[in-house]
């Protein structure tokens, strides 16, 4: 006997084992959640139960007008037979193309058939493929899932030629019926796609309405709840029109198909922006993209909305930012064109002020020594005017000294004083009793009382009959100083007086404020470890007041002490302005002093040797060539005795302050601003002669 025919007798005298297999892979298949992960250990059983070395579960997919395609699903090869599967992953689409194979597989759907056989039987490319794969005999069967042929399952004996008997083939043919009710109780690829859509329903961000042909609304996912305020349950089955469609748009159509029709504005088939309502009624702006869908003999539309709220006020806050960057360019531009006007301006103010003041010193009659002064007067007002200017565009850090408020108000009414002239607004001035003194910067408070001036000319421009602006100063019972400024305008509404010192909130027209006023004033008046406040006036009107520290202790008054001569008798002064030139000379030939007057700077060795040795050095900070600065350092290298007798003459200190805050403290030069009164002069003198002679003492006891 041969050993085939031995392995045949064997297996074919151990009855039973096949049946085992139907019945543990039948229970098996019936307990599965997911047949598919099941699938090896169950080809694993039935091969070992039915002593075959391979198992093969086959997918065949139809392709319209090439036959079918097979990939292999899930497959088993005997470990202690070895061997692999040959490209078990790759569609074998030549295999079935097989015109015989193809009316086999038609005769198996029609008929049930079992495919058997050995490899000897076959012809083509199919003996080639199995011998390759050691393949001796084969049994396989057709597995039908939903009425169609799904695919096969198949085993291989690799050892011997066997004669499969009823058993066997009755076994295989079990499980392969129930495989395919596994595959049908299974989620089937509609069911997924099913699951698919709805998940994405109920994920997506957008709020998705569908409504059929009458208008009733068939679908609402939870972002349209969300959106809308509508509960599903609720909206379900009602119109469109009823719901969500603004009120003022539903006038002329019937449901809210016809409004999404359009009439002759149809939304379906468009992207576009437009309004919706929600539960409460509110109108909101929101993206549309409608879409028709045709499901068997219906016609629905497919409405994707999204919520513009946000990216409106996203846009409508990068137009703020932008209108912010807008108005600190112009601020940057008004700074740097002052900057400009304050030099040009200063130069010839300076002149008046000087000429006006000598003439009012060497007139010989009275009526002269007047105009004189009036003309004095007027310049030195541009002056400060000017420099008011300045600081309220440059806001530089605050540097605190001893200031008086009652000043600090006279210069912000300078200021300010045209717009209300003009306007025939009437200034109601209520000062403290002499000097009111608090640790402040002059500049930066100046600043803050001229926007409260500006804020209530403003307020009062609308207003008819007598307007009036009461500015205050005074001294509270613990001795603060402060002042407030008063207007009987329309006053500020309650509602929003909490937002007033926010920047950039403003209820003035586009083109009057920009908002930043109050905002700037508030920031200012804490760095002075200040207060500022709003007070309601009756019947009517707005206040505005601001308290400073008091000065706890506090030395002489700027100005106050005894006059003393400055020793000085020779001045060198470099300026290419010949006529403010001149006019310093004149003041100080007046003080005392000669001058010299050279209109540009080369070196030290060429402007100094052969010359009387001055006592005092004046420079323009701003010349052709070499500035004042310049000229300064190279003083503080070659000559730095007379490095401490150096002034710089400006007409814009608070541009200049970046230069001059460059150098150490103690090497600063002193500074003359233009234009200069005689009384400038002499100070500048007075405290050049001051540290000289302090140097002489230490000196002296050094």
């Amino acid at each position: 006997m041969t050993a085939d025919a031995a392995r045949s007798d064997t297996h074919s005298s151990r009855p039973g084992g096949a049946a085992m297999a139907a019945v543990h892979v039948v229970r098996r298949l019936r307990e599965a959640g997911d047949w598919q992960r099941e699938m090896d250990d169950i080809l694993a059983t039935m091969c070992r139960k039915m002593d075959c070395q391979r198992g093969i579960l086959f997918r065949l997919r139809e392709l319209p007008g090439e036959g079918f395609a097979q990939s292999v699903a899930a497959y088993w090869i005997d470990p202690d037979f070895g061997g692999e599967l040959a490209s078990p992953t790759v569609i074998m689409q030549s295999i079935i193309n097989s015109d015989s194979l193809l009316e086999r597989l038609q005769e198996d759907e029609r008929q049930g058939k079992i495919f058997s056989g050995h490899t000897r039987d076959l012809d083509g490319f199919l003996r080639t493929d199995f011998e390759k794969q050691n393949i001796k005999s084969f049994l396989s069967v057709s597995v039908f899932a939903h009425g169609h042929l799904w695919g096969t399952l198949a085993i291989n004996d690799c050892v011997a030629e066997r004669a499969w008997t009823d058993e066997e083939e009755a076994t295989l043919h079990i499980i392969a019926l129930a495989i395919g009710d596994a595959i049908e109780r299974s989620p089937s690829e509609a069911h997924a796609s099913e699951v698919i859509r709805r998940t994405m329903l109920q994920a997506s961000l957008d709020a998705i309405i569908v409504i059929d042909e009458t208008g009733s609304i068939i679908e609402f996912n939870p972002a349209a709840e969300k959106m809308f305020g509508f509960q599903r349950s609720a909206i379900l089955g009602k119109d469109l029109l009823d719901t969500i469609v603004p009120i003022y748009y539903r006038k002329g159509y019937a449901s809210g198909a016809e409004y999404m029709a359009g009439r002759g504005a149809a939304m379906v088939g468009q992207r576009l922006e437009t309004v919706t309502q929600n539960a409460v009624g509110e109108i909101f702006p929101i993206e549309l993209t409608a879409t028709e869908m045709r499901v068997a003999d219906r016609r629905l539309i497919f409405g994707s909305i999204r919520d513009l709220r946000e990216k409106l006020q996203a846009e409508e806050e990068i137009n703020r930012q932008r209108e912010k960057l807008h108005q600190n360019e112009k601020m940057a531009a008004m700074g740097s064109l002052l900057a400009g006007v304050s030099h040009e301006l200063n130069n010839p103010l300076a002149v008046v002020v000087a000429q006006s003041t000598l003439l009012h010193e060497f007139a010989g009659d009275p009526q002269t020594k007047v105009r004189a002064e009036k003309v004095r007067a007027a310049a030195e007002r541009c002056g400060r005017i000017v420099k008011s200017f300045l600081s309220m565009v440059r806001l530089h850090p605050t540097e605190q000294a001893e200031t008086d408020l009652n000043q600090v108000m006279r210069s912000a009414l300078e200021v300010t004083a045209y717009g209300a002239r003009s306007s025939g607004i009437i200034i109601d001035t209520d000062f403290a009793n002499g000097p009111l003194l608090a640790m402040a910067d002059a500049d930066h408070i100046t600043q803050v009382a001229a926007n409260f001036l500006i804020n209530s000319q403003h307020a009062l421009a609308g207003v008819t009959g007598e307007r009036i602006i009461k500015v205050r100063t005074f001294r509270n019972e613990r001795a603060n100083p402060g002042f407030s400024v008063e207007d009987n305008g329309p006053g500020i509404p309650e509602a929003i007086r909490a937002r007033i010192f926010e920047s950039y909130f403003t209820t003035k027209p586009v083109g009057v404020g920009t908002g930043i006023g109050l905002s700037i004033s508030k920031s200012i008046v804490e760095r002075h470890n200040g207060n500022i406040w709003f007070e309601e006036v009756v019947p009517q009107g707005a206040r505005f007041v601001v308290q400073l520290p008091a000065i706890t202790s506090a030395g002489a008054a700027p100005g106050e002490g005894p006059a003393r001569s400055s020793g000085l008798r020779h001045a060198l002064i470099i300026d290419d302005e010949p006529d403010v030139a001149g006019s310093l000379s004149d003041i100080l030939e007046l003080m005392g002093l000669k001058s010299r007057v050279v209109a540009s700077w080369t070196s030290a060795a060429d402007v100094l040797t052969g010359h009387m040795p001055p006592d005092i050095v004046f420079s323009d900070l701003r010349m052709p060539g070499t500035s004042g600065i310049a000229i300064y350092r190279q003083l503080l290298t070659e000559k730095p005795a007379l490095a401490k007798r150096f002034v710089l003459v400006t007409g814009d200190l608070i541009g200049a302050k970046a230069e001059i805050e460059a150098l150490p403290p103690p090497q600063r030069p002193h500074i003359l601003e233009k234009p200069f009164s005689t009384l400038d002069v002499r100070g500048i003198l007075s405290a050049v002669a001051d540290e000289a002679a302090t140097a002489a003492d230490n000196g002296a006891q050094n």
